[in-house]
């Protein structure tokens, strides 16, 4: 995915920086659109991923809607092509600012997580003059066997409303006259690559449909969130998620009814394997027992093996022979910025290129100015043509 001339022109540009490869995003989201357009699907892109404008503008111009969790990423999906009354707003901590805003813009649907929530966006709604579209965001008590820190559908986790809970919403929705219930959300975790935990999925949101039915809740809306995860152990080989599998087993396994209409909420699917970080080798050390490349990038450009042991295929781009074995880390003060552990690849040599792949989602998105250095910006593939 990284050509030859694209190499030559890095040698021009300051490292490290975040390559994205339009065409690779291109592909990617007109195959989700069309496989979406198949299944009668209805996805709204998790901005949270990535929220670079040309990123957003992409996914936008392909018809597809936003999902967001912040009053500031609904006026930038708004800024960037996506009509308000396409947006899921969704998140543990709505504040009241971003509730008013939220209402303001016109937004499709608050995805509500908790009592207190409803009734403060009803009371707002309310001095708005207005009506709240709302979903429940239901824990499902799925584990998605995923890492610990991604997971968020379990009983126990902060997220959505558990089933013990259910009577406690009823009697909310019924007091709570600025509300108009509309119906339920779901999210099991990220990096879900395992079809049966969508097909279990599935089955909790027709159980979930069949109680909220049976207490005159009208349920049109079945949001099954996000999660869809991607290969980063061979991003340069299967590069394309697998939506297709995805889709199918939702039409599977999760009965509709008329007016009944089905949603998903892809992030990391969408944008991960357009994304790389290029980076120079600054550094190449020699210890008694391994050697060490030391990039001029770290953790405040790629957090995520820092945070959770994220893997990510690491390649030197200017030596491919011989190969050697060494640590790829950062140029961070912590133990913990390291991209790769004996890495078997191409010698380093200080000023080689070397990528991070499957970087494009949250990878800029998460970039921090850690040490006083400065953001990497963004370069794209159409503009070194």
């Amino acid at each position: 995915m990284i050509t030859q001339s694209a190499l030559v022109s890095f040698d021009r540009l300051e490292t490290p920086f975040y390559y994205y490869d339009m065409d690779v995003l291109r592909s990617t989201v007109d195959n989700f659109s069309s496989t979406l357009r198949k299944y009668g699907i209805t996805a709204h892109y998790a901005v949270k991923a990535n929220s670079n404008d040309r990123i957003l503008q992409t996914i936008s111009g392909a018809g597809l809607q936003a999902e967001c969790a912040t009053g500031n990423e609904i006026s930038l999906a708004i800024a960037n092509g996506f009509p308000p009354e396409g947006i899921f707003f969704d998140g543990v901590a709505k504040t009241d600012r971003e509730i008013v805003n939220a209402l303001k813009a016109g937004i499709q649907c608050f995805n509500c997580e908790s009592i207190q929530e409803l009734e403060v966006i009803d009371a707002l709604a309310g001095g708005l003059g207005l009506k709240a579209d709302v979903a429940i965001r239901v824990n499902p008590d799925i584990d998605a066997h995923t890492h610990k820190y991604i997971t968020t559908g379990t009983e126990e986790d902060k997220f959505g409303i558990s089933t013990w809970a259910f009577d406690d919403v009823f009697a909310a929705l019924s007091r709570c006259h600025n509300l108009q219930f509309r119906g339920i959300h779901m999210h099991a975790g990220s990096q879900i690559t395992d079809m049966n935990v969508y097909a279990m999925l599935c089955k909790r949101a027709a159980e979930f449909e069949k109680i909220f039915s049976e207490h005159g809740y009208d349920v049109q809306i079945l949001n099954l969130g996000g999660g869809l995860g991607v290969d980063y152990e061979k991003p340069l080989e299967n590069w394309m998620p697998d939506i297709e599998g995805l889709c199918r087993t939702i039409s599977e396994n999760l009965p509709l009814k008329p007016g009944q209409t089905v949603h998903i909420e892809p992030g990391r699917a969408l944008v991960a394997e357009c994304g790389h970080i290029i980076s120079r080798v600054i550094y190449v050390k020699k210890g008694l027992k391994k050697q060490f490349a030391i990039l001029d990038c770290g953790l405040h450009t790629l957090i995520r093996p820092a945070l959770y042991q994220a893997v990510h295929q690491v390649e030197n781009l200017s030596c491919k022979a011989p190969v050697e074995k060494y640590d790829v880390v950062g140029n961070v003060c912590e133990s913990s910025d390291v991209f790769a552990k004996d890495l078997e690849g191409g010698a380093p040599h200080r000023g080689d290129f070397f990528a991070i792949h499957s970087a494009g989602a949250y990878g800029q998105v998460m970039n921090m100015k850690y040490l006083q250095r400065e953001l990497a910006p963004a370069v794209y593939s159409d503009d070194l043509k």
